[in-house]
């Protein structure tokens, strides 16, 4: 469970375009709770062909810009725009009534927004609610209560959602919008369990689940947790894993818990590879029979494998990795210490790799810089100028001899954005300073010194700003 995000201010052009209940009701007999609010476009994309799916499990409510942009255009192939659909159980105490359309009318590729919020099981069978969402491309499910989600297993409203999936859209969520999104859903329907309740009694009648809703391509066997170190759930996952095995609620006797933290978000693209976008997410793997799970009774459960993944770092669904795990247990109730870090305890490598790094503000300085030093080459940086002022730095490493090609793609008609190489005290090796919205910035360095040096890149907004994302591509030779 989990709060909505609020905005402090409402949206003019959402208030002008609330459907009442009352209205609603009159289309619709079972359609008496449920309200809808249209931003942007009142038409629909028209498109045949769409190039998903992608999938955006968040840690809180918020929709996060970066995974966001980077969904729609997997989905739009980067060409066009099209349609969002946001599901909510309850409306925002306070501010906008729309903060995630609100979110998503900023990012570029957003033809529409149209935010329902259904308070009812029989909602999930509204008329217009199904309509909207076959015709959009992508469906966000915003904070609250699952058990609200979880209560349109089997409805209309699933077969339209999966609907959206199967033509190539996406779907996605936060907190509880997270949530739903698993094929094993901790659906809260007797109320929220802490870790310490979970691992004293992993069948605490707070302990509920639903399984067969939504099951994803290449996401099979995974139980999705939010807020995730902020509110302490590495053990009541450990509980759910344990509980998904003992139950038989996955297959092959083995379960995956994914928990991300709140401020960030795992895109899911159609090849089962998740990046992650913010500050860190778990993977948290269960693959034999827990030593003691039964009713009333502390866990037992020895060796789950986690992946921690950081800023830019991937994690294969579909090839799931069988290395850059560290190892903790349960015995009695009782978790080990330190279930939040670890060393690795084979040399293979982190999580599908870490060849990738998004950025994650603030890193305006080189004090504050994104660390990129431990990426493999070719490697990537991603980011986006968020102000007409802003900058961005990725600390890296160069090696004696070396020869470092970077080239940075800025999209289309966003922002012109230069490129910059700065040594360790921060004064310029090179730059490449190319005219013009959408111009792409290439520069070549070697390095004659011996030893290793620190390095920075450095990209500046020249002119304009936005959300659409950069990629900074480096090559080493």
């Amino acid at each position: 469970m989990g709060t909505r995000f609020r905005r402090a201010t409402f949206a003019s052009t959402a208030v002008a375009l609330l459907t009442l209940a009352g209205s609603l009701a009159a289309a619709d007999p079972a359609a008496a709770a449920a309200t809808r609010i249209r931003l942007g476009s009142a038409s629909d994309v028209s498109r045949t062909t769409w190039q998903g799916p992608a999938f955006t499990m968040n840690g809180d409510g918020k929709i996060i810009a970066s995974s966001m942009t980077a969904a729609i255009d997997a989905i739009r192939g980067g060409t066009g725009s099209l349609d969002v659909v946001v599901i909510a159980g309850s409306a925002p105490g306070s501010g906008s009534p729309t903060p995630e359309c609100d979110a998503a009318m900023a990012l570029p590729g957003v033809n529409s927004c149209t935010s329902w919020t259904l308070t009812a099981a029989s909602d999930g069978n509204n008329s217009q609610v199904n309509t909207d969402v076959r015709n959009a491309e992508f469906v966000y499910f915003a904070g609250g209560d699952q058990c609200r989600y979880a209560a349109w297993k089997g409805s209309t409203l699933e077969a339209s959602v999966e609907s959206v999936v199967a033509k190539g859209g996406g779907s996605g969520g936060g907190s509880a919008g997270h949530h739903i999104n698993s094929p094993v859903v901790y659906d809260a329907c007797k109320g929220s369990i802490t870790s310490a309740e979970a691992l004293a009694n992993p069948y605490d009648s707070y302990a509920t689940f639903t399984t067969g809703m939504f099951e994803w391509q290449n996401y099979s066997g995974v139980i999705n947790d939010s807020h995730f170190r902020a509110r302490d759930r590495m053990g009541r996952t450990m509980a759910f894993v344990a509980r998904a095995i003992k139950d038989g609620r996955t297959s092959g006797g083995k379960a995956w818990g994914v928990g991300v933290e709140e401020g960030s978000s795992l895109l899911l693209d159609k090849n089962g590879r998740a990046t992650l976008y913010g500050k860190e997410a778990y993977v948290v793997l269960g693959d034999h029979q827990p030593e003691q799970a039964s009713a009333g009774k502390p866990l037992t459960f020895s060796d789950y494998k986690i992946w921690r993944l950081g800023p830019g770092q991937t994690y294969d669904f579909k090839n799931r990795p069988t290395c850059g795990y560290y190892l903790r247990s349960i015995t009695n109730g009782i978790a080990d210490a330190n279930l939040y870090t670890g060393s690795p305890q084979n040399t293979c490598g982190t999580p599908g790799g870490t060849s990738a790094l998004a950025e994650t503000e603030a890193n305006d300085t080189r004090t504050t810089a994104n660390d990129a030093t431990a990426l493999t080459y070719p490697a990537s940086l991603t980011g986006s100028m968020k102000s007409a002022t802003d900058r961005d730095y990725f600390r890296v490493a160069f090696a004696a001899g070396e020869r470092v090609d970077i080239h940075c793609a800025i999209p289309d008609g966003a922002y012109d954005a230069d490129l910059y190489l700065l040594d360790s005290g921060g004064r310029t090796i090179d730059r490449s300073v190319n005219d013009g919205v959408g111009t792409d910035e290439s520069l070549t360095f070697t390095r004659t010194a011996a030893g290793s040096g620190t390095y920075y890149v450095e990209l500046d907004a020249y002119q304009g700003s936005g959300s659409s994302p950069y990629t900074c591509t480096l090559t080493k030779t």
